[in-house]
């Protein structure tokens, strides 16, 4: 009986403990999901208040990088909330949540590449900027970005449906609805590692090949160094940008690899953590860097986020004196 009343007093404490863990890092990352998420809305109106800002071509890629970012950490948010109340979805619906945030999380790594391209061409090939680069040909990158992206979104679906579904006792999912749990087929793991590491090198290789591209130009050239400078940094700024974005694209793979070593206990922490530092933190990066370097947006985007904040407060104190 009292060997009983030990393991019982050590399992309510496990459970006291997991309690608290889900709450503390429910409120770590919904805090400054939130926050971030208010920036990145307030960063979109902000590009969408001025026709400069829907013609010009760096603008218009800065503001479906914003979209796919804001898009991806609403739905991560969204998933992690319901993993932490220990709600556990259908397949289906499971399905629907996770593919549409599969593709939001491609939009930006290739994006990325598109505005690094876009700068390359700035810098190397002055003459011929004006002719490549407008807002056409922008839009036209930007649609073969969502079509490449919503194409491996369709392959992946198509991966789904081969898995005998019918042979299930009901589509209600037994775990947590993630990316990593509808792995339901060898094909599937296949086609994720392929197309991860496909994705991650073939942008790491066009960023750095623009980065370096603009440095040899840089030395090369007699005149206009603080145009060079300017590329320089925006493009370094879009490599360390792509290589944490790009580390979000790995995560599933991290944690998969984490579950064969260790129990499930450290996996849901590390996950927590990992989902804090490579899923959040990247996808808040976007409206601060662009947002506060850029001369054009700073200031309108001050006003309106001072405006929102007024906004809000100004709520309270209304209902009170109306009260």
């Amino acid at each position: 009986m009292f060997g009983n009343q030990t393991m019982l007093n050590v399992t309510n404490e496990q459970q006291y403990q997991g309690t608290v863990e889900r709450v503390l890092f429910s409120v770590m990352t919904t805090v400054p999901c939130c926050i971030f998420l208010y920036i990145n809305l307030t960063m979109l109106f902000t590009l969408r208040t001025k026709t400069e800002f829907q013609e010009t071509c760096r603008y218009i890629l800065l503001f479906h990088l914003l979209f796919g970012d804001t898009v991806q950490m609403g739905l991560s948010q969204v998933l992690y909330v319901l993993a932490a109340c220990r709600i556990k979805l259908a397949y289906p619906l499971c399905g629907v949540l996770t593919m549409i945030s599969r593709l939001t999380s491609e939009i930006s790594p290739l994006t990325l590449v598109v505005m690094s391209l876009e700068r390359y061409i700035a810098v190397c090939h002055p003459l011929r900027h004006a002719i490549v680069v407008t807002s056409r040909s922008t839009r036209a990158a930007v649609a073969g970005v969502w079509a490449f992206s919503s194409l491996n979104v369709i392959v992946q679906v198509g991966l789904l449906l081969d898995f005998p579904f019918a042979e299930l006792e009901s589509l209600q999912m037994k775990d947590f609805c993630s990316h990593f749990a509808l792995f339901l087929g060898p094909m599937s793991d296949i086609y994720e590692k392929a197309f991860t590491c496909s994705l991650f090198v073939s942008a790491s290789l066009a960023v750095t090949s623009s980065y370096i591209g603009v440095m040899v130009a840089a030395r090369s050239a007699s005149t206009n160094k603080t145009s060079f400078q300017k590329a320089r940094n925006t493009l370094l700024l879009h490599l360390v940008q792509l290589a944490l974005t790009l580390s979000s694209t790995l995560y599933t793979l991290m944690l998969k690899a984490l579950s064969r070593m260790t129990t499930r206990l450290i996996v849901v922490r590390v996950q927590s953590v990992l989902y804090l530092f490579v899923i959040i933190f990247p996808r808040c990066l976007s409206a601060l860097i662009y947002g506060m370097r850029d001369k054009n947006i700073r200031p309108v985007l001050m006003q309106n986020l001072c405006c929102c904040c007024l906004t809000l407060l100004a709520v309270p104190a209304d209902k009170q004196s109306f009260s």
